[in-house]
């Protein structure tokens, strides 16, 4: 097998991938103003996007086919199929388009996977090395972009604050800032990163600062002093990284995470787990539902090892279980939680090495790969026990996720929790449908690649929805 003719796209994503433009409505494009600047161009041609603001626009009602609530990367791709269908639609966004690249990253964020791989079918990015990591702000422009080429009629400025039945007659009545809307279907294109989760552990009056990663920007917004991070997954990492970098002393509470390698055998781990079907994966193993994933595009890209981050002077210590008398008290896991992350580490190998056996991919072995470095004494003798103020730590950054956050949706389709619950997108209540979120149909669903395919489909469940109504009516 020739392995630079393989699809560097999982195959679910290769095979949805069109190569006409869409073509949007008129009636759409009353909500859009387009620059109709060539696409692909770099950033000292690409014109600028023009969506619309509204402030102090009359909208006191409207009607709408299909309602996509978000203008990011769930949002424009359900859009960019919703078009490719002839099907009317409209995106509200309170904000402005890809908002939480703009204003809710660290400043020197770049994306974890490679500019082939963390991107649309239709559109590639413009002037970014395939196999480099684009910035936060080429992510933007990318998305800006996309915009542009599918004339995505996008309402920035209008924020919904209530969605439920319409009393009135069929589909949902949806109460926004700039008025109402009454739709069919509502697309739920927020994503899985809606509000902050910070666990109730140490109060507001402990005398340190607490922040979330999503607050955080860079190492002069803290104060000076040391900084306790909470998380192992791709934000904790990478913030408690650049902090040591700065010359911070920090301390970084290590859970159970996944440890992908960045590089094996000259092939990036997003193309590794496209290969092996992960990204297909469809069936959630118990327990791993909300796997942390350790990984970075920083510096180029590398491996995420924790003793080498211990190597140049981040402490490690477990998870952060409690708070006492100005204490933060840690698990006795993090040896533990390490060995897990190296089986998973290995395996990927496992995985990668017999693939390309079996499939004669003419690939350099990399055995050095598995020289793992010994244990620091962090590790071998952990911390269970820190005191803040002893230890000159001025500030916590909680890299600890997000949760969903639906209470202005008035419907019956959120568990006790208030999670969504679908089948594969799709409400037990006729049209309202969800995008973007983990494990919506596999494991990809939460990254771009994944929400394209999966709008895709969602976007061909509401073409069907919309010819029964059409056939009813007539």
């Amino acid at each position: 097998m020739n392995v630079a003719s393989a699809s560097p796209f999982p195959a679910f994503l290769a095979a949805s991938g069109h190569s006409e433009k869409p073509k949007q409505s008129q009636a759409n494009s009353l909500f859009f103003e387009s620059s109709k600047a060539p696409i692909g161009g770099g950033a000292a041609h690409r014109a600028p996007i023009r969506l619309r603001h509204i402030e102090g626009a009359s909208m006191i009602f409207s009607t709408v086919d299909t309602l996509i609530i978000g203008g990011g990367q769930a949002g424009l791709a359900m859009s960019a199929h919703l078009a490719k269908r002839g099907l009317k639609h409209l995106i509200v966004e309170r904000d402005r388009v890809a908002e939480s690249w703009r204003s809710r990253r660290w400043d020197s964020l770049v994306a974890n996977g490679p500019a082939w791989h963390d991107r649309f079918a239709d559109l590639e990015f413009a002037n970014v090395d395939p196999d480099s990591f684009a910035t936060k702000d080429q992510v933007v422009a990318y998305f800006e972009t996309f915009a542009r080429q599918i004339d995505a009629p996008v309402r920035e400025g209008v924020t919904v604050t209530a969605v439920s039945r319409n009393p009135q007659g069929e589909g949902w009545m949806v109460e926004t800032t700039h008025g109402l809307i009454a739709a069919t279907n509502v697309v739920f294109a927020t994503g899985p990163f809606q509000k902050a989760s910070i666990p109730p552990i140490v109060p507001d009056d402990a005398g340190v600062a607490q922040l979330h990663s999503s607050a955080y920007r860079n190492p002069a917004q803290l104060a000076e002093g040391g900084v306790l991070v909470v998380g192992a997954g791709s934000s904790g990492v990478q913030i408690a990284d650049e902090l040591a970098g700065a010359g911070r002393q920090v301390y970084l509470s290590v859970g159970p995470h996944n440890r992908p390698p960045r590089r094996y055998r000259g092939k990036d781990f997003c193309w590794w787990l496209g290969a092996l079907g992960h990204w297909d994966a469809t069936e959630v193993v118990p327990g791993k539902e909300h796997v942390t994933i350790a990984v970075s595009g920083a510096r180029g890209g590398h491996t995420v090892d924790f003793r080498e981050l211990a190597s140049r002077g981040i402490v490690l210590v477990g998870r952060t279980e409690a708070f006492h008398d100005g204490a933060v008290r840690f698990a006795s896991d993090l040896g533990r939680n390490i060995a897990l992350g190296d089986a998973d580490f290995l395996s990927v190998l496992d995985q990668a090495d017999a693939y390309a056996a079996e499939h004669g991919l003419d690939l350099p072995e990399e055995p050095e790969a598995r020289q793992l470095l010994p244990d620091p004494d962090c590790v071998t003798d952990p911390l269970t026990e820190l005191d803040l103020a002893a230890a000159g730590v001025k500030t916590i950054v909680w890299a600890t996720g997000f949760t969903f956050d639906f209470g202005w949706v008035d419907a019956d389709t959120f568990d006790a929790k208030g999670a969504p619950v679908h089948v594969g997108g799709v409400s037990k209540e006729p049209g309202l449908f969800f995008l973007g979120l983990p494990w919506l149909t596999r494991r990809a669903s939460a990254f771009i690649w994944g929400v394209w395919h999966d709008a895709d489909r969602l976007a061909a469940r509401i073409a069907e929805r919309t010819a029964a109504r059409t056939d009813t009516a007539a």
